[in-house]
């Protein structure tokens, strides 16, 4: 390696204060005060000093946020009037925690009053296009995964082109995200995306979430930021869980084809802290010919301890799912099959089973000076998947293979800030080191009926039942800093620069395809911000960014299939972006932001794992707008609307299926989605969401020739609460029962009685209409 380990772990805690109001005041008269247990039970020492953002939101604002970091309450709802925000809701939480005394000694905290998606954010954010959802908005949206929960981030699409334990996949900002790549996820700060994964470079599964436990989901887009790295040159979410419930959960739903789930979660006070467990059962068959027949549990233990100036939590995630799957279909098996539906199956056997196991530990301080916050975090991935997307175009024993991903994988994030000021302005002065290591088992396998085993093609030569087997260890190493500072009541700036460093030790069962690697990039970042005029702010941003390749890809000099030399892939593709947006509630009740970006990727350089080889692409840009909003006329009704328009393309003519070009097949060009929420005020009443979810067409080849139709879908919710205790709900998909796609691809492919291959659309259809109900009973 060239360079050298020696960084000091340094750490910050982002967000440390939260705005309360004492018995008695209401939002617009309370003041902001920090919660400091200790301190004011002896009787007021001095408290932490506030930067001029933490001043404007009760903490550091990162990523939109304006929840406190406070570890044992559930930050559920939304002010009902503020200055810069304008919310439908507001919540009391009482709970007792004291770091440092007995459970006897705690006391009720005061009234907790948290921003979801209508706080402005003016003064806060660093780009337009940053935000929060919070628990407010996202109780009330219909679910059909957990993975939608991402469908919260203005402009994202998520889909699925094989059976419901697999990876969604995932659109955005022009991009065919594929299983998560350009778009960085993770829950409670513990990365989700797997870089040299088996199936699709930063496989992002998120089937172990529990949408009940999601406290609020924090985004930004673009490559503006130095805490983002890998994969987030399109955007990045964090998504926090609560580490307190008011009351327990225990939660029946069932539904058309074979749905039915189960959830049971708690709080309880433990001496001075707060344990907070739940479990989840489910199964679906979906509406398939072959059902899928996914099964999963989860589970979730987290104790938290402490106060905004002090604290720290150790969360315990567990999932394990088995399904069958039915993946996209050829359009010409409509036709040439007799009896062929769009439910059916052109394979057999396929589908897969996973599992996840992590452990994390975070913890946090701040004084009058400072503020520091270290995150540890450790898990165990296991995935084998049976996949035939080409159906016999390989072997007339069938094209089904099976990919295999088996990892331990530790990091730590760790951040430290200093409060000061400039010229008597306020500045905040940031330093960071993130480290991670994967120690992967990657494997790529002919099966039939999932059993591994070699096949003959057309011409009577052997297919090895191996493609290719490794083990490989990636390491990257991940310091950065980062400067704020308050230059006039009008004007601020964001500047950061981030260092990348990448190691990869690969070991094949082909030694031309073993070997170590590295690679490091230096990238600055920062941002512009003027205002606010008329309670309206202006941001110009910019930065550099990248994506890895995977390990295998970067040490690959020959095709594990065909033996042809083929060259190796960059290890780190540069990635620059630029973006001016602007931010404005001047319109009471009416928040509206509105961004015009632009990305360019140096090359699309991307291992396929279907494949098991390495192909590169040329250079790309992609360019759009977004446009979001989100009106809350009365404190019972919300309404959103967000667009997205983007145009993608190669920066020269690139070759395809036959074809030439400058499209990029999968890029997505148009996204809608808006909805109007009710709700009525008071412990018993009627609840109701219905929403509206539009993607656009896209090319699927090069030459723009052939291309994908759009896809709209109705989906509706509708529930009573009877008392704070009992509830009911109905939920509703797919409502105009469209025969629409939520995924198409054009590539070749054999079906079993042809002679030939041909080049076609594969699709897989969006479910029919469904409908599935829950009762929940709150103690």
């Amino acid at each position: 390696m060239r360079y050298l380990l020696i960084l000091l772990v340094i750490t910050l805690a982002p967000n440390f204060y939260c705005k309360t109001a004492s018995p008695g005041e209401t939002s617009e008269s309370a003041p902001t005060k920090y919660l400091s247990e200790e301190k004011e039970a002896e009787g007021g020492e001095e408290m932490p000093k506030q930067s001029a953002w933490q001043k404007a939101t009760g903490e550091q604002g990162k990523a939109g946020s304006s929840t406190s970091y406070l570890g044992d309450i559930d930050f559920s709802h939304q002010p009902e009037e503020s200055d810069n925000n304008t919310g439908n809701s507001t919540d009391t939480v009482q709970q007792p925690t004291n770091a440092t005394s007995s459970a006897a000694d705690a006391f009720l905290l005061p009234e907790v009053l948290v921003f979801g998606q209508a706080d402005s954010l003016l003064g806060i954010a660093g780009a337009a296009s940053q935000g929060t959802r919070g628990k407010d908005e996202l109780e009330w949206r219909t679910l059909s995964r957990p993975g939608e929960v991402l469908e919260a981030v203005p402009g994202v699409i998520v889909t699925q082109h094989s059976g419901a334990g697999k990876a969604n996949q995932f659109f955005l900002r022009g991009f065919n995200l594929d299983h998560g790549t350009d778009f960085a996820t993770s829950v409670n700060g513990v990365p989700v995306n797997l870089p040299t994964h088996g199936h699709g470079q930063g496989y992002t599964d998120l089937n172990f979430m529990i949408p009940e436990l999601i406290e609020r989901v924090d985004f930004r887009k673009g490559p503006y930021y130095a805490d983002l790295g890998d994969f987030s040159s399109a955007g990045a979410a964090d998504i926090h869980y609560v580490s307190f419930l008011p009351q327990s959960i225990a939660q029946v739903e069932g539904g058309s084809f074979g749905y039915a789930r189960s959830l049971y979660a708690s709080s309880h006070l433990v001496g001075s802290g707060n344990i907070l467990s739940a479990v989840e059962l489910f199964h679906n068959d979906g509406p398939w010919t072959e059902p899928d027949d996914y099964k999963r549990i989860n589970g979730v233990l987290r104790y938290s301890r402490g106060t905004p100036e002090w604290g720290y939590s150790i969360t315990s995630m567990s999932y394990a799912g088995n399904w069958n799957a039915t993946d996209q279909i050829a359009q010409r098996a409509l036709d040439v099959i007799p009896g062929f539906d769009r439910f059916d199956s052109l394979g057999s056997n396929d589908g897969g089973d996973s599992q996840r196991h992590s452990l994390s530990a975070e913890w946090h301080r701040a004084d009058t000076d400072s503020s520091t916050k270290v995150l540890l975090y450790g898990f165990y991935y296991d995935l084998d998947l049976f996949s035939n997307f080409t159906y016999f175009l390989d072997s007339p024993q069938g094209d089904q293979f099976e990919q295999e991903d088996k990892r331990g994988v530790g990091g730590l994030k760790a951040s430290h800030t200093w409060y000061g000021d400039i010229f008597s302005r306020d500045m905040e002065n940031t330093v960071g080191l993130q480290i991670r290591s994967d120690s992967i088992k990657n494997g790529l396998f002919q099966t039939v009926n999932r059993h591994r085993t070699d096949k003959v093609d057309y011409d009577g030569e052997t297919i090895s039942g191996t493609t290719r087997e490794d083990d490989v260890w990636e390491a990257s190493l991940s310091p950065y800093v980062e400067n704020k500072v308050q230059w006039a009541d009008k004007f601020r700036t964001v500047f950061g620069l981030r260092m990348d460093y990448y190691y990869f030790d690969v070991d094949g069962d082909l030694s031309a395809n073993s070997g170590t690697r590295d690679d490091a990039l230096v990238s600055p970042k920062g941002s512009l911000i003027f205002g606010p005029w008329a309670k309206t702010e202006y941001y110009l941003s910019g930065g550099f960014g990248f994506h890895s390749n995977s390990g295998r890809g970067v040490t690959q000099h020959v095709d594990p299939k065909t033996g042809d030399p083929v060259e190796s892939a960059d290890p780190l593709v540069r990635t620059k972006g630029v973006e001016i947006g602007v931010r404005t509630t001047i319109v009471k009740g009416l928040q509206s932001t509105l961004a015009l970006w632009l990305l360019d990727i140096d090359s699309e350089l991307v291992f396929s794992g279907d494949a098991g080889s390495t192909e590169a692409s040329a250079p790309t840009r992609r360019y759009g707008v977004e446009w979001t909003n989100y009106y809350t006329p009365t404190k019972w009704l919300s309404l959103d609307a967000d667009f997205s328009f983007s145009h993608a393309e190669f920066r020269e003519t690139v070759e395809g299926e036959g074809v030439q070009g400058r499209h990029i097949p999968g890029a997505i060009d148009s996204v809608i989605s808006t909805g109007i929420a009710f709700y009525q005020p008071g412990e018993r009443g009627l609840f109701s969401e219905l929403r509206l979810r539009f993607f656009g067409p896209r090319p699927l080849t090069e030459d723009n020739s052939v291309r994908s139709g759009s896809t709209s879908l109705l989906s509706a919710k509708v529930g009573y609460n009877f008392n704070e205790n009992w509830t009911i709900s109905v939920e509703g998909f797919n409502l105009l029962d469209n025969r629409d796609h939520e995924i198409d691809y054009y590539y070749p492919s054999r079906l079993k009685e042809e002679d030939a291959p041909h080049n076609d659309i594969h699709f897989k259809p969006v479910e029919p209409i469904a409908v599935r109900a829950a009762l929940t009973f709150r103690f």
